[in-house]
């Protein structure tokens, strides 16, 4: 395997007393749509500043295919970066700005001319040359803004939440759009969010940070399949947690009690009878059916209906309130507020979980 396009190695940056980065490893493989995903304050932000040079380190280093670049100022790092307030110059044009880094390097006018057309066409703003910034949408600001950053055919390409000001409908169109670029070019791109489904749905692999550490990276289906901790699990989409004791185990895997109930589940490494577990239980993965005909009982409290999805909450009286989601065609069962229901799961739906 060739070597990583970008180390981060025990990178370390502290303001005062508080620790933003706390001793933070990552490699990066050039080609790949990494995603930094986490909530306000868990150093995502700060890791890219890092990177692009922006923030300097208080100790540790980055290295670029080996290179040690900690030191250099952003200028010299040949990483271009995308903000989420477009950051376009506003007494040029559109060709201006996306030019702009071509005039910088010193281009040829000629050469220069054809690359601008060349980047607004991939962006689809080819006709919006001669506009000014003021005159273009959102959505349209951050085409040229894109355009801009990949003009110098940049190794790395750094984005920082940006489409967080978009509505949510030209988010989703220019989420395809990204991914679709992405996949195109073969640039490497390291993308900075805090929402979840815009992570799993444009990452080849998702970096998960709190509190200034990282707690999980993988593939998004590895992460939301299989979350080790419970703020993993509760952070990538929505989870039920469940304490349950280990009662027995046989070849098939393990049998567990939760609730005053017996259920099945796979074995888990180190877990004999006795043993308490931590699990995690992902809403669609809990049926309802009539009383009686699943393991546990309880009673609807509440009701939301999402389109395409209904969600639901249980209340059972010794797990608490429990969610579900299911799909709203052809449900097995519409159940409404106060209705009892039964409610249980496939035995490979919990996942053990390993808290930090």
């Amino acid at each position: 395997m060739s070597d990583p396009i970008l180390s981060v190695r025990n990178a370390i940056k502290t303001y005062g007393d508080f620790r933003a980065l706390d001793g933070v490893d990552l490699e990066i493989w050039a080609g790949e749509f990494l995603t930094l995903l986490g909530p306000s304050g868990s150093g995502k932000t700060t890791l890219l500043s890092a990177i692009a040079g922006f923030s300097p380190l208080t100790g540790g280093q980055i290295l670029t295919r080996g290179t040690d670049i900690t030191r250099l100022p952003p200028e010299k790092r040949g990483f271009a970066m995308v903000f989420q307030g477009y950051a376009l110059f506003p007494t040029m044009t559109v060709a201006e700005n996306v030019g702009y880094p071509l005039r910088v390097r010193k281009w040829g006018r000629q050469a220069l001319r054809e690359r601008v057309a060349e980047c607004l066409d991939l962006v689809q703003m080819g006709a919006f040359a001669d506009r000014m910034p003021h005159q273009l949408s959102g959505g349209q600001q951050q085409r040229i803004a894109l355009a801009r950053a990949l003009s110098f055919r940049p190794d790395v390409l750094l984005l920082d939440e940006p489409l967080s000001a978009l509505d949510k409908t030209l988010r989703a169109d220019l989420q395809w759009e990204l991914k679709a670029l992405h996949e195109r070019l073969g640039v490497t791109f390291v993308y900075v969010t805090h929402d979840q489904d815009e992570a799993l749905s444009m990452s080849d692999r998702i970096v998960i940070l709190s509190d200034g550490r990282i707690q999980q990276e993988g593939a998004p289906g590895d992460l939301y399949n299989w979350p080790r901790t419970r703020f993993v699990a509760n952070f990538l989409g929505k989870s039920n947690f469940v304490e349950a004791r280990v009662t027995g185990r046989n070849d098939l895997g393990m049998t567990a009690v939760a609730g005053g109930t017996s259920f099945a589940l796979p074995a888990v490494e180190g877990a004999a009878p006795g043993t308490t577990l931590g699990l995690a239980l992902r809403p669609e993965r809990i049926r309802i059916a009539r009383p009686g005909e699943e393991a546990f009982s309880g009673r609807v409290r509440q009701i939301s209906y999402l389109g395409e999805r209904c969600q639901v909450i249980i209340e059972h009286p010794e797990l608490g309130e429990m969610l579900v989601s299911q799909s709203t065609w052809h449900a097995g069962l519409r159940p409404e507020p106060q209705m009892d229901v039964s409610f249980g799961w496939d035995t490979d739906a919990c996942v053990a979980l390993r808290e930090p």
